[in-house]
């Protein structure tokens, strides 16, 4: 089959994205609701703040707002963790960043696949939440044997899906038709089951040993526990939540409101308490399981090495020596981060946020001589714009504080800070992207096209 042929893995992405939304919503309702309430807040946004809508008019996030989502999936082999990679590659979704959730008493490492150029987040930002079980933290050696025993006998992809995973590898790419095969075989690895595949003694054995270790270990797939679409406002997002019903964290993870938003902030509504029917000699026995739950976030500007530091100070700050976020937590957040300044310019001239620049109309019509003046003069003559690069990645402090409350919220283990980055790209068979390296070098391609 010759090259154009092949639709592009930008559009594979989306097939999936769409048809996952789709499989999620008719598994987990309150989804549908959560995508409705985050559309209406958006749209009252961009009505009231008319810069913002022409900033995302301009840098192309406003197409992508609507269909802009973040899954989460957690595997239990290293087979299934390569392989994993190797699916999302297809969709041109590459591993960035490492994660270690240990240091918050989760017993798993992670990374994010995501598209990591320009364009291709701007066509659809993607992005899956991968952790890893690590069965070395369990404790107790012949339940820790039993659990990778259990993982040893799965196998989590379609036959289909593996052999459409080949035939891409081998050939460079899909058909339209074969991409749509590709979504369907791919989602029967996200797809909720209710039927366990150990008893329900065993599952409370893994259950005791963590929550997340029963959620990995005791299914015949990882099933995606949540799909998160963006707000502009979290804040106004998570007081319609409490509105309707749902259950919120009474903490949003992340920085504190501000005039400039950086990093990421998230909050959820508990976990789903489902089913399940564990295998009993000849008969199923029933039991619940608590998973999946409805998450959103808001995106704001990356940080550099720099700003981040800086943030992770301030929140260190905020959290004190206990990592306390109770009490009068969010006053205490608001007063550390006075320390962060809150004006895109200072954030640019101290280096602390990654920006995209582009010429203005006036900028296109100007001389060679004139763009070669410093990107912070064209602003200021209004020859060019700098607009916030997003953070399309993730925080470690804020996914295990998602992770603990939608487990329960008292669940907690005194693990020792256990980084094993080599380990996970051992098992991941391949380095994970660094983080700042692609938000530099989008940083840098928008500073060279205002020469140009």
């Amino acid at each position: 089959m010759t090259a154009d042929r092949f639709v592009s893995p930008d559009h594979i992405r989306s097939l999936f994205s769409q048809a996952m939304s789709h499989m999620y919503r008719t598994e987990v309702p309150l989804y549908g609701t959560l995508v409705e309430l985050v559309g209406a807040i958006n749209e009252q946004v961009l009505a009231a703040q008319p810069a913002l809508a022409e900033q995302m008019q301009r840098s192309g996030e406003r197409d992508r707002l609507d269909v802009e989502r973040h899954g989460a999936i957690r595997v239990g082999t290293a087979e299934e963790l390569s392989t994993l990679r190797r699916l999302f590659a297809v969709m041109g979704m590459q591993p960035v960043g490492y994660y270690d959730l240990s240091v918050a008493g989760v017993p798993v490492h992670s990374t994010a696949f995501r598209p990591v150029d320009g364009e291709s987040l701007n066509r659809n930002p993607f992005r899956v939440f991968t952790s890893l079980l690590r069965l070395e933290l369990i404790e107790d050696a012949a339940l820790r044997a039993q659990a990778a025993e259990i993982l040893a006998r799965r196998n989590i992809f379609t036959p289909g899906a593996l052999q459409l995973i080949d035939q891409c590898e081998r050939e460079g790419g899909l058909s339209e038709d074969d991409a749509w095969r590709f979504v369907v075989e791919s989602l029967e690895t996200f797809r909720w089951h209710n039927e366990a595949t150990v008893s329900l003694q065993t599952y409370h054995a893994l259950h005791g040993a963590h929550r997340l270790v029963a959620d990995v270990v005791s299914f015949r797939g990882p099933h995606i526990n949540h799909l998160t679409p963006r707000t502009l406002d979290i804040d106004a997002a998570q007081a319609a939540m409490h509105e309707r019903g749902l259950a919120a964290k009474a903490v949003i993870e992340g920085p504190p409101r501000r005039d400039c938003a950086i990093l990421l902030r998230q909050t959820s509504f508990k976990a789903l308490e489902e089913m399940v029917h564990f295998p009993s000699g000849a008969d199923n026995e029933a039991g619940t399981h608590t998973a999946r739950f409805g998450e959103i976030e808001q995106r704001g500007l990356a940080l550099t090495p720099k700003g981040r530091a800086l943030y992770d100070a301030l929140l260190a700050e905020a959290r004190g020596g206990a990592g306390s976020t109770g009490g009068d937590y969010m006053q205490r957040l608001q007063d550390a981060f006075a320390a962060f300044p809150d004006t895109h310019a200072v954030l640019r001239r101290e280096g602390l946020g990654y920006y995209r620049y582009r010429l203005t109309d006036a900028g296109r019509a100007a001389t060679a001589q004139q763009r070669a003046l410093p990107a912070e003069v064209l602003i200021e003559q209004g020859l060019a714009t700098a607009d916030p690069i997003i953070y399309e990645d993730f925080l470690p402090v804020s996914a295990a504080g998602i992770f603990q409350s939608n487990l329960g919220g008292d669940e907690q283990r005194a693990y020792a800070a256990r980084a094993n980055r080599d380990a996970f790209e051992q098992a991941l068979g391949a380095n994970v992207s660094d983080e700042f390296a692609i938000y530099e070098r989008l940083q840098a391609e928008s500073l060279d096209s205002l020469r140009g």
